[in-house]
Parts: C-alpha cells; structure tokens; sequence
C-alpha cells in the first residue's frame, strides 16, 4: 500500500473548512450549466424532478466535471434529466428496498442478521439522482436524545449484533462532537465489534477526512470499516487518494461500493478504470449494485443481463481481487443478492 510520502499527495491549502465546503453548493440546474460553461438549453431537465428532489452539488465536486461536457459521468449523476418526469416502468417504487418495513425504532433499519444500521442523519452532501432513499420519511427518524437513547437500547438488548452501520443522509455530514459522542457510544455496548461507516462525503468534501476524525477512529476498539462511494475513476483526484491513504495508513479498512449507471460507467473500461484508480491509493472494490428501482431514476437503469456480461469482460482482463461482486438488494431477502455471472461456452 502506498504511503502518503511514496505518492507524495498533499492536500492544498485552502479558505474553506469542510463545513464550508458542505454549506458551498450549487442548488440550481442553471447555475450548474453556469459554472461548466454549457449553454442554458443545451441540456433539458425536469423542474418536477427538482422539485421532488433538490439539486445539491458541493463545488468541490463539481470542480472536477469537465466543462462544456453534456456528457461528463459526473455531471450524469447529479443532472436532473428529463426522463425523471417520465412515467417509471413497472416495479419501480417510492421504497424499493422495504425500509419502512425495517424500521422498528426511528433511527433504526434492521433487515440482516448482526448487524443494524443507524440513520445518523437525513442530510447528504450531494443529492445522487439515483439514490435510492431519495423518497425516505427522514424526518420520522429525526431523533430526539431520548430517541437516540432508545435506538442504541434497541442494540444493546439484541446481543446477536455485532455490528453497527452509520448511514442516513450521510453520517459524516454530522459535526466531531456528535459524531464522536454516538462512536462512544456504541463503543459502550459490548457485544457490537465493528464499526461501517458509509459515506460519500470522502469522495466528494475530501476535506472532512480531518486529522481529528482520523485520529479519533484509530483509537476505537471497534475495527472500522469506511465504506465509500465512486461510481466513476474521474471522482478520485488526489486529494480524494490522498484521504484513502490516510485512513488505510491508521488501520481504517476502505471500500467502495458502486452504482451500476447508465451513460455513467455502463462499460466495462469504465469499471476496470475505477478498481485500479481506487486500488492505487488503498481502497477495495466491494460491490457494483445493480439500481434500485426508485420512482425517479428508471433513466439509469442497466439490464441483468447487460451487468453480466460487462463483469465477464472485467474478469478477463482484472485480477480476482479488484473485480467487485455484482448484488442487487431485494425486498425481504436476508442478505444482497449476488447475481450469477455469464459463463462463457
């Protein structure tokens, strides 16, 4: 693994904080097209969409789109395409993944065996068109102290989980002092050994990988796992390597885990680009999802067998370790699905 001296990766000074960051987005289609010098009718998009489910694009993010691309797999993610007033083909829904049926406690999904999930928050640093939580009642789970009392009893009187998940919105959008007073916490509960994390913000505010937040994760007694998330090579500049060596350096696992997008990396160059870029700086691959089907996002959609094949392509030309597991996450099932991969005759 390489370190922070051997790829020589620092990251640049700067005015902003990473709270600053998160407040500094772009929240209008127009002013996006503004900022990559693309011309206002260039690119339709569904003020429905935005109306249901706001733009929210942190300049840090979006620095890396490349301008005057209608088609920048960055700018893809983020747009708020036409398609999503469009009527959805059958199956796809307001809850795809059931969580409202997972949802004993507020604060709490519990659909898998040992481990539990916790809604640390309802906010995101950027709003993925994709996401699949994009309907989710997150002011339901909007807790209260006592709430988040009541959620970690929950976990301490199930001694079957051994691990919690910190989810939401995004964990790390939540301050040091929160952040760190919920770790404590669980760190309290015996029986819970390991700690994910899923996130996007290292992805796209780098900046919040602090040294504080480093060093306060390396002292846990939990293993800790950060779980991020790139659909595309193009989002892991070096400022975003650099935050992998970091963590990977503290004894932080990292992994990625990816959407499998139309017009974003719906080939297989694409996904072999993103498992060396991310190996190249710490970070595993760890599953390639095939979409939620969300009301709102049918537009992404690849097919089963589409997946398939482009991983049998992956497989040929990547070694075992970098190619990620094909899931799909179905509605009641005990686990993600893994999807069977084409044999070739």
């Amino acid at each position: 693994m390489p370190t922070v001296q051997d790829t020589k990766l620092t990251i640049l000074p700067t005015s902003q904080t990473w709270q600053q960051q998160l407040a500094h987005t772009i929240n209008s289609a127009q002013e996006l097209l503004n900022v990559l010098a693309i011309a206002p009718d260039a690119l339709p998009f569904s003020a429905e969409g935005l109306a249901d489910f706001p733009m929210r694009v942190p300049y840090a993010f979006a620095k890396r789109m490349e301008k005057g691309n209608l088609n920048d797999p960055l700018l893809r993610q983020v747009w708020p395409d036409i398609e999503e007033a469009s009527t959805p083909p059958p199956g796809f829904v307001l809850d795809p993944l059931g969580e409202a049926n997972s949802n004993p406690t507020p604060g709490i999904v519990h659909k898998y065996q040992g481990r539990v999930l916790l809604i640390v928050n309802g906010s995101c640093a950027v709003h993925c068109r994709y996401c699949f939580r994009r309907h989710f009642p997150y002011n339901d789970n909007r807790l209260s102290r006592q709430e988040w009392q009541d959620a970690l009893e929950y976990v301490r009187n199930r001694e079957d989980i051994n691990e919690v998940i910190l989810s939401g919105g995004d964990p790390l959008s939540s301050n040091d002092a929160r952040l760190f007073e919920l770790i404590s916490a669980i760190e309290d509960i015996p029986h819970v050994t390991r700690l994910r994390i899923h996130s996007r913000l290292p992805i796209v505010i780098p900046a919040r990988i602090t040294h504080a937040l480093i060093e306060r994760l390396q002292q846990s007694r939990l293993h800790i796992i950060m779980v991020v998330h790139a659909n595309h090579a193009k989002e892991i500049d070096t400022e975003v390597g650099d935050t992998f060596v970091r963590m990977r350096a503290a004894g932080i696992h990292v992994l990625n885990q990816s959407v499998l997008l139309k017009g974003v990396n719906d080939n297989a160059q694409s996904l072999i680009d993103l498992s060396e870029r991310l190996f190249e700086f710490g970070a595993m691959p760890y599953y390639l999802h095939l979409l939620d089907p969300v009301v709102g996002a049918h537009h992404f959609d690849v097919s089963e067998n589409q997946a398939t094949s482009l991983i049998t392509d992956i497989q040929a030309q990547l070694p075992g370790f970098l190619v990620p597991k094909l899931v799909r996450e179905v509605d009641g099932r005990p686990s993600k699905t893994l999807i069977p991969i084409l044999r070739n005759s």
